[in-house]
């Protein structure tokens, strides 16, 4: 990792203050039949290479962030399955939703609990589920918002550099024109768009200052605390009343009987657009969601007739444009096949053309 920062012991010290945030609650299963209610796609292997999305998440943030400062939020649903798939994390560090009120909630109370014990973390909050091909060039942009937010008061977020006209991502307008003076590579961001239509889409792409909205976020804890004091008072006096019981016996209980008092609002709404100290790192590492099989198609290597194949002895005839997904280690034969997935697991197969996948999830909840 790079900081700007030439003084050896204060990367030490930045280095022991950063913590990782991974926000593991998740309930979809727009991989059926990989990924099901009971097991969502943060916890399988998407991509066939042996780690899961949670896993691969933890994996690229070493060396940026101690793994007793890796934090994960999700439901006592999940709480076991993080413990097995990654257990090097402390599993006081594990914290548990007693229900989903969306992300600005889930963010105070990791945030809170966090400067309980170290006022001067430094805090990048990043979803689980998402994948990154360069990890390299992920770990030099981390490291660099690290050391942009350590000495300053900024709330910083990743856009991601759009490569077509997306349609299912939010995005984020940043003012090109002026870069920060301590790190040319972050500006200011002038406003953050919903989820647009192909024709807006489009007219974003024309302009190179819109970037797809990652969900990453980077701040120093006082930052955060201090905006959600500011923006939603109520969310602040929830965790600031629940300061004596983090770190005690008696600290689930006291979420399971708080936390539902929050609001359900998202932290974009939250504090994102009310705050005038937001700013955006413009990067290109590879990034996806993976929301659909459609992404996966896009994000992995594919043979010379467009197909992409993840399983153990599996042969495509005069098939072109596929997903075959089948970790079983069934042969599998796919002939005469054009733009369709093919997705096995635990007795469940799907045969689902690709353009028609946003209807598999009427039939896997059935």
């Amino acid at each position: 990792m790079q900081y700007t920062q030439n003084n050896e012991n204060l990367f030490v010290m930045a280095s022991s203050n950063n913590h990782l945030v991974i926000m593991a609650g998740g309930i979809g299963s727009r991989f059926w039949p990989m990924s099901t209610q009971e097991c969502p796609k943060q916890f399988i292997d998407v991509m066939g290479c042996g780690r899961t999305l949670i896993q691969l998440t933890v994996d690229r943030f070493e060396g940026l962030c101690p793994k007793e400062n890796v934090w994960v939020v999700t439901s006592e649903k999940y709480a076991q399955t993080v413990r097995e798939q990654l257990p090097e994390i402390p599993e006081e560090n594990i914290l548990k939703e007693p229900c989903r009120r969306n992300t600005a909630p889930c963010i105070a109370y990791v945030c809170w609990k966090i400067k309980t014990r170290n006022p001067k973390a430094n805090v990048v909050v990043t979803p689980s589920d998402h994948v990154v091909m360069n990890v390299k060039e992920f770990q030099r942009v981390i490291g660099s918002a690290l050391d942009y937010t350590h000495s300053s008061d900024a709330i910083l977020t990743l856009g991601m550099k759009p490569t077509r006209p997306e349609t299912g991502y939010g995005y984020i307008e940043a003012d090109l024109s002026n870069a920060s003076a301590s790190n040319g590579e972050i500006y200011r961001v002038d406003s953050f768009k919903e989820k647009p239509d192909v024709e807006t889409a489009k007219r974003y792409i024309r302009h190179n200052n819109y970037f797809w909205n990652a969900g990453i976020f980077i701040w120093n804890v006082n930052t955060i605390i201090n905006a959600f004091r500011i923006y939603q008072p109520e969310i602040a006096k929830i965790f600031t009343e629940l300061m004596p019981y983090y770190y005690t016996p008696q600290e689930q209980d006291e979420i399971n009987r708080r936390f539902p008092e929050c609001p359900n609002i998202s932290v974009d709404y939250a504090i994102l657009e009310h705050s005038d100290e937001i700013y955006v790192f413009p990067a290109d590492f590879g990034w996806s969601d993976l929301g659909t099989w459609g992404s996966l198609h896009v994000q992995m290597d594919k043979d010379l007739s467009g197909n992409v194949a993840i399983g153990q002895d599996i042969t495509l005839y005069e098939s072109r444009n596929c997903v075959v997904h089948t970790m079983q280690e069934k042969k599998v034969v796919i002939i005469g096949l054009d733009g369709y997935v093919v997705a096995e697991n635990d007795n469940h197969l799907l045969i689902c053309k690709l353009e028609d996948e946003q209807r598999i999830k009427e039939f896997a909840d059935k």
